[in-house]
């Protein structure tokens, strides 16, 4: 997922999009556990596209606080 997609969602859809994601990682894992993963760069993905998710959530909380 790029950042400039990111940006557009709101604080609710990307607090969505993180809990989708953390599951998307969970199966993923699990499924390198019992052998059956067909692309194991999907987790590198996947955990990457959380650490922008929350990059992003990070900024804005940050920003509100600043204007405050």
């Amino acid at each position: 997922m790029k950042v400039k997609d990111i940006r557009e969602l709101t604080d609710e859809e990307l607090q969505r999009k993180a809990g989708d994601l953390k599951q998307e990682l969970f199966n993923l894992r699990f499924q390198l556990a019992i052998g059956q993963l067909d692309n194991p760069m999907r987790i590198r993905e996947v955990r990457r596209s959380i650490a922008r998710v929350k990059t992003i959530l990070t900024e804005r909380k940050m920003k509100r606080q600043k204007v405050q």
